[in-house]
């Protein structure tokens, strides 16, 4: 009976993952059928290209595991993706805990990262926020406080974009019905833009 149950819970775990695959191909699929997506990528590539020839830097922002998407996007940046290379300034807004605690505490969680935009940023940066569901709301003040600053803002999302997509200059839109499948979508959109940057720095 023993042998049965784990030939049975193996077939499930495949069956799992058999989906998940299928899922996270045909959200790819998607985005890579999409004209308009696909031009405001490289219109994305051109814009960061652009700040770094000119002396800005990139900032990144996301919550939960889109926080740990914009630490990895800035790791890269800053040491190589692909090539060895000089290193390109770029930071998380997620990794400072006094920052972030002190900001959460006396002005609201939403507003973690548009005071530290006001802080830090100005109209040779660009800022890059990431939100799988389009609507969190301090990437909305983020985008808002960027827009006072006139600072050229990019934002990857999922679903239909959410209240976001209007507002960034450049919205990249993983159209998976699943959070784990838009960050799937973004990670691939993210290394290649750091990709990308890369070649049109470096050669």
């Amino acid at each position: 009976m023993a042998n049965l149950n784990q030939s049975d819970s193996s077939k499930r775990f495949i069956t799992k993952l058999q989906e998940n695959l299928q899922l996270s191909i045909a959200a790819k699929q998607e985005f890579l059928g999409d004209t308009a997506q696909l031009q405001q990528f490289s219109n994305a590539v051109q814009l960061i290209t652009k700040c770094y020839q000119n002396g800005g830097r990139l900032y990144i922002a996301g919550n939960g595991g889109s926080a740990a998407d914009s630490q990895h996007l800035a790791a890269e940046f800053v040491s190589k993706l692909a090539r060895p290379r000089a290193p390109l300034p770029a930071e998380a807004l997620t990794v400072d805990t006094s920052i972030l605690t002190a900001i959460g505490n006396d002005y609201g969680f939403e507003e973690v990262f548009a005071r530290q935009i006001a802080g830090k940023m100005g109209p040779k940066d660009v800022f890059l926020g990431i939100t799988t569901s389009g609507t969190s709301r301090n990437i909305v003040r983020a985008l808002e406080q960027c827009k006072k600053q006139n600072i050229p803002t990019i934002v990857l999302c999922g679903r239909d974009g959410g209240v976001v997509k209007d507002m960034a200059d450049y919205c990249l839109i993983a159209k998976g019905e699943y959070t784990s499948v838009i960050q799937e979508v973004h990670t691939v959109l993210y290394h290649s833009i750091c990709a990308c940057v890369e070649e049109a720095i470096f050669g």
